[in-house]
């Protein structure tokens, strides 16, 4: 009887040690009460699903992974595809989620329609901002007053280090005009509706720069920016704690707010291009070694978080659980990945304990 007291015990102290005693009836969301909204993103599937009850445990705000990029709920000029973003408008209606719009224009998942004329070829600059204009109208008025915020324009900034915009059939046709343009039309739409620039490898000094650079021109314009979004794709190796905060200042500097959008910490090294499979790429056990390096990155991220909390409105994640990741397929195809702070089973994780330890 002493024995199994003293393990208790001991146990309890262990517990408390390494802060795995906190409530564990409360949610991430209750745990920041008073820094800001914790968000996640979601697929019609998944709030059908087991995960329905672990988001609302433990968030308060929502972003539709897919279904509101432009290709999926604008599929051809006549047509668009309501029926899955209603789904998730709806859920997070009924359940008192405050809810972020993503996205209105993109590079990627986007229809071909958008670029060519009724014979095939591409077409001009008028139509293609019709286009756009005519997109953006139906899609931010649908949702007006639902939808809170909008990742408006999507990663427009080119990854390499001498050049400014990627090269993109927006780009190509409208040239640097179709950003401010998208802009003006959602604000029309929603003139109470929060807008957002959302960008990634946001770390980066160079890509930072150029980032600073697009927003603080389109202030300087009169155009209605009124955040920018830093998603978040992180790993085990990147960023620093000194890399880190010196980009949540240099953005605070631009005195909007600011997001983190698709937060998750890979526990691979970083890569920012997809490549083929590896012979080491088998190894895709989550090991006790990538969980521990992957708690102490998102213990740092977190503390810095809650050190801006004055200029973050919100920190989201890019999916709900270990279970799914997009990051099982890029860099590398069907490599399993962990880059969440629930396991497959939905239960908290290590990394999960020290972002709520403070």
């Amino acid at each position: 009887m002493k024995l199994n007291c003293f393990s208790s015990f001991a146990f309890f102290v262990f517990c408390i040690a390494n802060g795995f005693a906190q409530d564990q009836t409360k949610g991430l969301k209750d745990y920041y009460q008073n820094y800001f909204p914790i968000g996640v993103s979601v697929s019609p599937q998944s709030l059908k699903s087991d995960e329905a009850k672990l988001i609302l445990q433990q968030f308060n705000s929502l972003t539709p992974e897919n279904v509101m990029k432009p290709g999926p709920i604008h599929p051809e000029e006549n047509r668009y595809n309501w029926a899955p973003a209603d789904e998730i408008v709806n859920f997070a209606q009924a359940n008192g989620l405050k809810l972020r719009g993503h996205n209105l224009c993109w590079h990627q998942q986007t229809g071909d329609w958008f670029f060519k004329d009724e014979k095939g070829n591409q077409a001009s600059k008028k139509v293609v901002l019709k286009r756009l204009k005519d997109h953006i109208t139906a899609v931010v008025s649908r949702y007006k007053g639902k939808i809170y915020a909008w990742d408006v324009v999507n990663e427009v900034i080119s990854d390499k280090r001498d050049e400014y915009f990627r090269k993109t059939k927006w780009f190509e046709i409208c040239g640097e005009e179709f950003v401010a343009k998208a802009f003006e039309y959602a604000h029309e739409a929603d003139p109470n509706a929060l807008l957002f620039y959302n960008d990634y490898n946001e770390i980066d000094s160079v890509k930072r720069e150029k980032i600073i650079k697009l927003v603080q021109g389109l202030q300087k314009a009169g155009v209605p920016v009124h955040g920018v979004g830093l998603q978040g794709h992180w790993a085990v190796n990147e960023p620093s704690k000194g890399q880190l905060d010196k980009t949540l200042k240099r953005f605070s500097d631009l005195k909007l707010k600011l997001q983190i959008t698709e937060l998750d910490i890979s526990v691979y090294p970083k890569e920012h291009n997809a490549r083929d499979r590896n012979p080491e790429d088998s190894d895709t056990d989550f090991t006790s070694e990538k969980e521990q390096k992957q708690t102490e990155v998102y213990k740092m991220c977190f503390e810095l978080f809650r050190k801006y909390k004055d200029v973050l409105s919100g920190v989201t994640f890019w999916n709900i659980s270990d279970r799914s990741s997009w990051l099982d397929d890029f860099p590398v195809k069907a490599r399993k990945d962990y880059p969440l702070l629930f396991d497959k089973d939905l239960k908290p994780k290590k990394a999960f304990w020290e972002v709520v330890k403070f």
